[in-house]
């Protein structure tokens, strides 16, 4: 099944310990849509000014991304973020934000992007999310938000929630969107909000997922060098949505497997700046690196020893 990603494409300047770039083509539906590709077809809904040229576009049309509804603003600038990151890479500090285009963003959506069956929506505001949710048909809607939104829109970003069944967000995100302390007591409260399943993404310590009758966890791929973890959220959101549409399955099991190869495709994406890394990627690398993973968590069922 082929997916319909609803999202930013921008340009990132950062610097962090290891290096520096300058205007590297970054967006959350950049990220997600790259990763994804690996296991299906992604169609990408997002804004881009006069500054997006062939080098951008091709880093979707090599990964044969569908950029057809990506609206070109003549005349404009792309989004522009600058961040820096300490030795704690968990955490950016942002140094600017110019919204250029992305300020008057309105989803456009074709008639081939309306009939999409798995459906994405990025980090953008909740009644935007809501207006692209409504026009799409889908029958698996993912959504993710960030503390901006939480803080700033709460009203929406709840009325959001109840129409879609995966939401995808990180940890401090979950606390404060539930404005609950205790990670547990957070995804019941935000299960009560409407999705079915919360994944939540805890950078090197991994993720995990909740319903309301399940749990499950997972380590990070354990990696001794990280570069850049700007789109490692969506990168593993990518690849989690990814895998359920290339199976077409969204039983536990699957589910599973999913946030298996998210954290795969994650830990692919922080390990250069940008896109590099996840543009020379091969599925042999992927599934080696799934494996290793599965034994990493691997352990067989034991007694308790005689004392």
């Amino acid at each position: 099944m082929s997916i319909l990603v609803v999202g930013s494409v921008a340009f990132d300047s950062l610097k962090t310990p290891f290096g520096e770039r300058e205007k590297i083509l970054g967006g959350s539906a950049t990220y997600f849509s790259v990763a994804a590709s690996f296991f299906t077809d992604v169609r990408v809904v997002a804004v881009v000014g006069e500054d997006f040229g062939p080098d951008e576009e091709a880093v979707f049309l090599d990964r044969q991304v569908d950029i057809s509804d990506l609206e070109r603003v003549e005349g404009e600038r792309s989004f522009h973020w600058k961040g820096e990151y300490g030795y704690d890479l968990n955490v950016a500090r942002t140094l600017d934000t110019q919204l250029n285009v992305f300020a008057r963003f309105k989803p456009r959506l074709s008639e081939a992007a309306r009939q999409s069956p798995l459906l994405f929506l990025g980090n953008i505001q909740p009644d935007l999310q809501m207006e692209v949710c409504e026009q799409v048909g889908a029958r698996l809607v993912a959504a993710d938000t960030m503390n901006y939104w939480i803080d700033s829109t709460p009203l929406e970003l709840r009325r959001m929630l109840k129409g879609v069944d995966i939401l995808i967000i990180n940890d401090s995100e979950a606390r404060a969107l539930a404005e609950e302390h205790n990670l547990v007591r957070a995804a019941r409260a935000i299960l009560s909000m409407g999705p079915a399943r919360l994944v939540v993404k805890r950078g090197e310590y991994g993720a995990a997922t909740f319903t309301r009758e399940s749990y499950f966890a997972t380590p990070a791929y354990p990696l001794e060098d990280v570069f850049d973890p700007t789109g490692a959220g969506d990168s593993f959101a990518g690849g989690f949505m990814g895998y359920l549409a290339a199976i077409n399955s969204t039983d536990e099991a699957a589910v599973r497997r999913a946030i298996i190869y998210g954290s795969v495709m994650a830990s692919f994406d922080v390990e250069e700046f940008g896109c590099e890394r996840m543009r020379r990627l091969t599925y042999d690398e992927i599934n080696a690196r799934f494996r290793e993973l599965r034994a990493i968590t691997h352990f067989e069922e034991a007694e308790m020893p005689p004392f």
